[in-house]
């Protein structure tokens, strides 16, 4: 009850972001019984069926991170002073984190089972007739235990990601220091450093703009994100030549089954090196005699480097994978299917939302920050112009980056 009441009493965008991880849900949840009704459609023995829902889990994947970011952003259950007297602690926080999450995603379900059902004429109305029978099997009774086992699928993963990625964490023990050692009081720093933000030193004390502070530490996971980067690309590569044809819904036939498990790879391999892309893009910045536009612009970048990075490196994937198709069908006129466009739509959606989510968080935790140098006399076209500067930093990065992983996805792929 208390996280149907927090839900109700958000912020409209804060409802209309949950709004969008139902309208996936049940875009997903759609796809999934799509392909129970082929496999009802389809009795005999074939790879059909596991093919299509194995292809249905790119949609759900995509689902589950974007509703993972939404339940970070949600205000609602940001930890504040003062709740935890009412018993509302982290660990009750994360618990209606994961519920509401859960509301969310289980609405999306609901939704796309009614759909579901209305299409196949179970509920009054006009069903669909002729070739999209095939995926609905209209003529086949539905066995609701499989159908309630698919559509349970997201939000029991979607609530337990939240869980997790929500989960209270416990501070490190900091070794205490005597007051006074640097010429002031841990309280004194703190407040200094509560102001300055990533624009001070470790003493709290603001940066002059001509003498750049130590880099932050450089997110891990290059090494890793490069070695299984170059591991998808060679599996597309291999898997290109000979294996079974992966039929995607829709009436859509691509390469290889292998292809696409390479293309996860691809996937995740920038997903682990985009951190640390991101945080290099920062001290690139910063080199060099930076002003004080650069240097807010790559402290930013370096703070957030975690925060955007993977999101970032998803977009990337997405797009990579989505050039590398219009290169191979550039001479052809493939037959797309309404699943394979609205999963096409799932997977691309979720990914730009999920990452507009992580900048609009990425904004909220430095919104102390920009308010302490608007008070010492920022004026607002630095800060302007420090945000520029880190989307073309982030842009001059990735876009290349984008383009040379989709030319060596697509070469096995046009021979």
């Amino acid at each position: 009850m208390l996280a149907l009441r927090l839900a109700r009493g958000a912020h409209s965008l804060v409802q209309l972001r949950r709004l969008l991880v139902a309208a996936a849900s049940a875009g997903t949840g759609f796809l999934l019984l799509c392909t129970l009704g082929y496999a009802l459609a389809h009795p005999d023995p074939s790879a059909g069926a596991l093919l299509r829902l194995l292809w249905c889990l790119a949609p759900a994947a995509a689902t589950v991170h974007f509703a993972v970011a939404v339940a970070r952003t949600d205000p609602g259950t940001r930890p504040r002073p003062g709740l935890s007297a009412v018993g509302l602690g982290p660990g009750q926080l994360m618990a209606i984190s994961a519920v509401t999450t859960a509301l969310s995603t289980t609405l999306g379900s609901v939704l796309a089972l009614l759909v579901f059902l209305h299409l196949r004429g179970d509920l009054p109305g006009m069903p669909f007739d002729g070739d999209p029978a095939a995926f609905l099997a209209s003529d086949h009774p539905l066995p609701l235990p499989a159908a309630l086992t698919l559509l349970l699928l997201v939000p029991l993963a979607a609530s337990s990601a939240s869980a997790v990625v929500l989960r209270p964490r416990r501070a490190r023990p900091s070794r205490p220091r005597r007051p006074g050692a640097d010429g002031d009081s841990p309280r004194e720093r703190t407040r200094r450093r509560a102001e300055s933000g990533p624009y001070a030193d470790q003493a709290g004390r603001p940066l002059d703009p001509q003498q750049p502070a130590p880099p932050l530490p450089t997110p891990g996971g290059l090494p890793w994100g490069t070695a299984v980067l170059a591991a998808g690309l060679a599996v597309e590569a291999y898997a290109s030549r000979s294996g079974p044809g992966l039929v995607l819904p829709g009436r859509f036939t691509g390469g290889p089954a292998r292809v696409f498990g390479g293309w996860s790879l691809t996937a995740i391999g920038l997903m682990l090196a985009a951190p640390a892309i991101t945080h290099l893009c920062g001290r690139l910045l910063q080199a060099v005699r930076p002003g004080v536009l650069r240097l807010l612009a790559g402290r930013v970048l370096q703070e957030e480097a975690r925060r955007i990075g993977r999101p970032l490196g998803v977009v990337c994937a997405v797009a990579s994978g989505a050039y590398a198709m219009a290169t191979v069908y550039s001479g052809a006129r493939p037959s797309f299917g309404p699943l394979s466009t609205l999963g096409a739509l799932l997977v691309a959606g979720c990914t730009v939302a999920t990452l507009l989510t992580a900048a609009v968080e990425a904004k909220h935790a430095r919104a102390d920050t920009t308010a302490a140098l608007l008070r010492m006399g920022a004026p607002t076209t630095v800060l302007r112009g420090a945000a520029l500067l880190r989307a073309g930093a982030l842009l001059a990065a990735f876009g290349p980056l984008t383009w040379v992983v989709a030319e060596l996805a697509a070469v096995p792929l046009v021979r």
